[in-house]
This record gives C-alpha cells, structure tokens and sequence, in this order.
C-alpha cells in the first residue's frame, strides 16, 4: 500500500541519486529529518514491496518500478512548486510543504494542463529535473559541494529541496548557476570555504548544507 510517508521515501531516495546508485540510510535520515531508526524500517518494507534494493552497510537504490513511481511523484510535486513561485509569487523555501499537500490531489488531466500553462519547464525552482508527461528527463548531477577538491572551480546546479537548507542558503546569498571556487574544507566535519565568483564573495558553508548542494 503507499503512503505519503512512503512516496516521500521514494522521492528523497530519486533527488539523492538512488536510480543510478546506492544512498545511505543516514543521507535520507538527514534529508527527511528522522530518525535513523525508522529509515531502516521503512527501507526494508520497501524492498520487500519491490520498490527499492537495500545492501546492507552500502544503502539503498530504487528498483525500476521504484524509479517510475518516483518520476512521476516528482513531475507532480516540482511543477507545483513552480507554480507556486512563478504564478503566485512564493519564496522558494516555502513551496515544498504547499506542494506536498497539492500533489497527493492532483490528476495526471491537470498536472499536463499546468505542464502546459507554465511552458513545460524543465527544471524546478531549486534545480531539479521535471520529467516531462512521457517520463523523460535529462539526469541531474549527484556531485555534491563537499566533495569537490580545494581550488577546483564548479557550478551550483541545484539543492535539495529542503525547507531550513533553503532559508539558509537564501541568507548566504547563493544561487543557482552561481560559481564557486572550493577554498579549502575544515577537517573533522568542519564547514568548506568558497569563494562565489559570480557575487565576488567569500562563504563559509556549513558541513551538511555541503552535502545537500549539488555541483558541476
């Protein structure tokens, strides 16, 4: 049976990059903001329902059905979301929960006809891919900021659509398409130092927020 719970599961497992690898537990406990605990009950009653592969100690990926449940969760949920910013004006933190709410309500008729409306986008308003109505989509990128070496030169392609994180970075100023060069990351779990060359401004970015800014 699905659940919202579970179509939130299948949704954060898809932005993490979970139909061309494994993610782990802790990166969907963080992402969702629950515990680490109740990720391992409800990945394994998603393996046993065929919607996802679970390797213990490596993580979890969707299977193929999985993968297209999520597709089409996502095309929902990220067309809203552009609606609520580019019709109604919403600032982007706070369109995730609206469309939440909206997506579990809407018919494929009028998911098309808001397709339509708003040009077919592409992209959402934090960067992630919208499949189109016949599921394809261009692959986003699963690099994250904390993994690019000091002194190399990237691009802010996009950010998971995270309430908190999104305020966060809309204080520090950083966007999408802006281009950072990693200055340096602190050890023991400390913050990666960049230098926004598009705003000309140094940040220092927080560990966990570097997991959840996806680079190329």
């Amino acid at each position: 049976m699905m659940t919202p719970m579970k179509e939130d599961y299948l949704k954060i497992i898809f932005e993490l990059g979970g139909r061309q690898k494994k993610v782990s537990n802790k990166q969907i406990a963080i992402s969702l903001n629950i515990a680490a605990g109740s990720v391992t009950e409800m990945v394994n009653k998603m393996a046993a329902e065929g919607l996802a592969e679970h390797t213990p100690y490596a993580g979890i990926s969707l299977t193929n059905r999985g993968i297209r449940l999520a597709e089409d969760l996502v095309r929902k949920h990220r067309i809203w979301e552009d609606f609520l910013v580019e019709k109604l004006g919403y600032a982007l933190p706070d369109v995730h929960d609206e469309a939440e709410v909206l997506e579990h309500v809407t018919s494929p008729k009028l998911i098309d006809a808001l397709d339509d409306m708003l040009g077919n986008p592409t992209h959402c308003p934090h960067g992630g891919v919208i499949p189109d109505r016949q599921g394809h989509y261009h692959e986003d990128s699963h690099t994250v900021l904390n993994d690019a070496a000091d002194g190399e030169i990237v691009t802010v392609d996009r950010f998971i659509d995270n309430h908190d994180l999104l305020t966060y970075l809309g204080d520090l100023k950083l966007d999408i398409g802006d281009q950072l060069k990693v200055l340096k990351h602190d050890p023991f779990e400390g913050p990666v130092t960049v230098q926004n060359l598009t705003d000309n401004a140094e940040l220092i970015v927080s560990y966990k927020a570097a997991h959840y800014i996806f680079v190329k």
